[in-house]
């Protein structure tokens, strides 16, 4: 817990690469491919164009996605590298500068099962804000 009360939990972690890799999902907006590993621990690579909107640190380095009961007050403070937004019902995302290493934070109240289910139905969203 910190200082909002404020309940941290695993929920993904993402890692950049430049390797083509199976079964990816692109999105336009972000200029980013997206892969899921095969195994229990959720884990993401993203691949990134070379024109990607996307900030350096999220196109560089790996990030570690916590899930928190209240997006707004865990970002408090911090420099944010993306969003906010929800790139599916039910799934706020923002992601942050912890330090020099990128940290996404997401509220939701979908399990982890239909998260992953639904996350092949993911929308591109407006990037006007980046």
């Amino acid at each position: 817990m910190n200082k909002f009360n404020q309940e941290y939990r695993y929920h993904h972690m993402g890692i950049p690469t430049t390797e083509i890799r199976p079964n990816e999902k692109f999105s336009e907006v972000f200029g980013m491919y997206t892969s899921d590993v095969d195994g229990d621990f959720r884990i993401q690579y993203h691949r990134f164009t070379e024109d990607s909107p996307l900030h350096p640190l999220i196109k560089t380095v790996p990030h570690v996605a916590i899930q928190v009961n209240n997006l707004d007050k865990a970002v408090e403070g911090h420099e944010i590298l993306l969003g906010p937004y929800e790139p599916i019902l039910n799934y706020r995302v923002v992601i942050i500068n912890n330090g020099g290493v990128p940290v996404e934070l997401v509220e939701t109240s979908l399990t982890p099962l239909e998260l992953w289910g639904k996350a092949s139905n993911q929308k591109d969203l407006d990037t006007s804000g980046l």
